[in-house]
């Protein structure tokens, strides 16, 4: 049985649940140990004690400050090192934007942005010092399309697209490697704020896409040869367009 990632630590925030805990039973299953980061308690201890030893509960909630501050530390405390992040967790915000709440709007820009660009900081810090490493961003295909039904939460992902764009091109000369997954719409609670009858008919037509079928192109991104990075997949359900 081939094991990408023996030997390897990788950490990844938002997962106990959908496509954060896809790509941990990806990469738990590829020989890596993984801390599985998320301020949902009884999910992480569902999700570790579904993976077996070699998954790591970390509980932090990343929009207080000091406990995002301590995210790095806590990982290289119980793992070590850190070989590979992925930077996962993230908030929805839909509909028209008249009817988006102020505190709502906050909330999310500072999980989604700021939060993701402080743990990449806090990152980059220790994987630059071992001369090696590979962050992923889970961005969104709102990030390569004006979707006229999300404006705060597509502008969130056009921000962090650029910033991981930009990212890559400082750290690539340190051996890190940085990339985004872009995915349309897919099976997780992040749809809660859909309209039912919206969320019924891209479920009847075929135009969602399992948290599982992310993870595997996560694999693929992270067993290219170091030479070669995959800089960003957008990934859609092929009805989506329709």
């Amino acid at each position: 049985m081939s094991l990408p990632f023996a030997n390897k630590v990788a950490a990844i925030t938002g997962g106990a649940s959908g496509i954060g805990r896809a790509s941990a039973e990806a990469l738990v299953a590829g020989g890596a140990r993984v801390v599985i980061v998320d301020r949902d308690a009884k999910a992480l201890a569902t999700a570790c004690e579904a993976m077996g030893a070699n998954a790591i509960a970390l509980e932090l909630d990343l929009l207080d400050p000091a406990q995002c501050a301590s995210l790095v530390p806590a990982i290289l405390q119980r793992a070590g090192r850190l070989d590979i992040f992925h930077a996962n967790a993230g908030l929805y915000v839909g509909g028209d934007l008249v009817d988006a709440q102020h505190d709502a709007i906050d909330r999310m820009l500072n999980l989604n942005v700021n939060v993701v660009m402080k743990n990449v900081r806090d990152v980059l810090v220790h994987m630059s010092e071992q001369k090696t490493g590979d962050i992923i961003v889970t961005s969104s295909l709102a990030a390569h399309f004006p979707t006229p039904w999300e404006p705060v939460y597509a502008s969130s992902k056009w921000a962090i697209d650029c910033f991981v764009q930009t990212v890559r091109r400082q750290v690539f000369k340190h051996g890190i490697r940085v990339g985004s997954i872009s995915p349309g719409p897919v099976i997780t609670s992040l749809l809660s704020d859909w309209p039912a009858e919206k969320l019924e008919a891209a479920k009847a037509s075929g135009s969602l896409i399992e948290a599982s079928e992310i993870a595997e192109v996560i694999v693929f991104m992270l067993t290219r040869p170091r030479g070669m990075t995959i800089r960003d997949v957008v990934m859609m359900p092929s009805n989506f367009d329709l």
